[in-house]
């Protein structure tokens, strides 16, 4: 899934970017509170890592820019400014969890995980579609009890598809969520994975139908 990460030292930036591309997120990273305000108002993320010590504009305006846009997106906070009256403020704003500096990388993903699983209305890790299940902890598809293997971006297109649980996904939707500002995408592109995609499910009673106008829909079969 794709995330937006606001964090204005550099190197902390660069190993967070690294390690939770490792863990299988699409990564976008600004370094300061104005260029985030700026993307937020243009670009569909799952979850925005957020520090408040920014440049440009502080974390605490962000955050009241984007809630005051009725934008939902889920917020961590990452910061240094532990005190009980910095969470108390930063969760007032509308933030979804506060983790202070300095933290464990594994609990970072792991709240990063539950955020966004909240977020889908999910509480359990593993999702279903018919013989078709994701465990978004251990990140791992398995169709009828046995490992998918899939490349990167086919899993991040059946990841979206099978987390929006019976709901259209636009091309538009797919392309959003799953490449960063960085990267070129295309409705070719988006085409390609979904045709790959249905090859590897194969005869299993489940599929990704396409619906003119709409987009695609993971369903069992």
């Amino acid at each position: 899934m794709r995330i937006l990460l606001v964090e204005d030292h550099l190197p902390l930036a660069e190993s967070l970017t690294r390690a939770l591309t490792q863990a299988g997120f699409s990564v976008d990273c600004m370094h300061n509170g104005a260029d985030a305000d700026h993307v937020l108002h243009t670009q569909d993320y799952a979850l925005v890592i957020l520090d408040l010590a920014l440049p440009r504009l502080d974390g605490w305006e962000v955050l009241r820019r984007l809630r005051a846009r009725r934008n939902r997106v889920p917020v961590m906070i990452l910061t240094a400014h532990g005190a009980v009256g910095d969470r108390v403020r930063g969760l007032d704003l509308g933030a979804d969890d506060y983790l202070p500096k300095p933290f464990e990388l594994a609990e970072l993903e792991a709240r990063a995980r539950a955020l966004i699983r909240r977020s889908h209305g999910q509480e359990s890790n593993v999702h279903h579609c018919g013989p078709l299940s994701y465990d978004s902890a251990g990140r791992q598809f398995t169709l009828a009890g046995e490992r998918l293997q899939l490349t990167p971006r086919e899993h991040a297109v059946l990841e979206v598809l099978i987390l929006r649980d019976g709901k259209a996904v636009s091309k538009d939707t797919l392309s959003e969520k799953i490449f960063g500002l960085d990267e070129s995408s295309s409705a070719d592109a988006i085409e390609i994975y979904i045709h790959r995609l249905r090859k590897k499910l194969g005869h299993a009673p489940v599929a990704i139908v396409t619906l003119r106008g709409l987009g695609y829909l993971l369903e069992a079969k």
